[in-house]
């Protein structure tokens, strides 16, 4: 399964409602400003994502977007689900013979239990990487 940008940009807009949740309304331009995104883009997917009751807007000078729910009550798979369409490895698993079609389910419920699984409190709330990068000289 390969999620597209749209995928991977909704679960940043996400998070990042997540990181501010109970502070009030989040605009879009800061967080496409923050992770270096089109706000148009962002825009397109936003409004999906409020469609779907996961969102909701503000209007006005301190608008933007914030949460509908609380973020422990919002799975990545929510996210993905609405941008991206239900959750499958591959398509017409039912024309695979016994020994595909069993390994594409086995996939197909590892992704959406990894998924489901994990909230957006759980993603908002890592920290981020602090990788340290080793040089080798020769």
């Amino acid at each position: 399964m390969k999620i597209s940008t749209k995928g991977r940009y909704g679960l940043t807009i996400i998070i990042a409602l997540g990181k501010e949740y109970g502070e009030g309304p989040m605009p879009l331009r800061k967080i496409a400003a923050e992770h270096d995104l089109s706000e148009a883009y962002l825009e397109q997917l936003v409004a999906p994502l409020r469609n779907a009751g996961l969102v909701k807007s503000v209007r006005g000078a301190y608008g933007g977007y914030m949460l509908a729910r609380h973020p422990r009550e919002i799975s990545a798979g929510d996210v993905i689900r609405v941008l991206e369409g239900p959750i499958q490895p591959v398509e017409g698993i039912e024309d695979e013979a016994q020994p595909q079609r069993e390994l594409w389910i086995r996939i197909r419920d590892a992704v959406k239990n990894v998924l489901d699984t994990t909230t957006i409190e759980d993603l908002a709330n890592q920290q981020e990487s602090t990788t340290e990068n080793y040089m080798f000289y020769i």
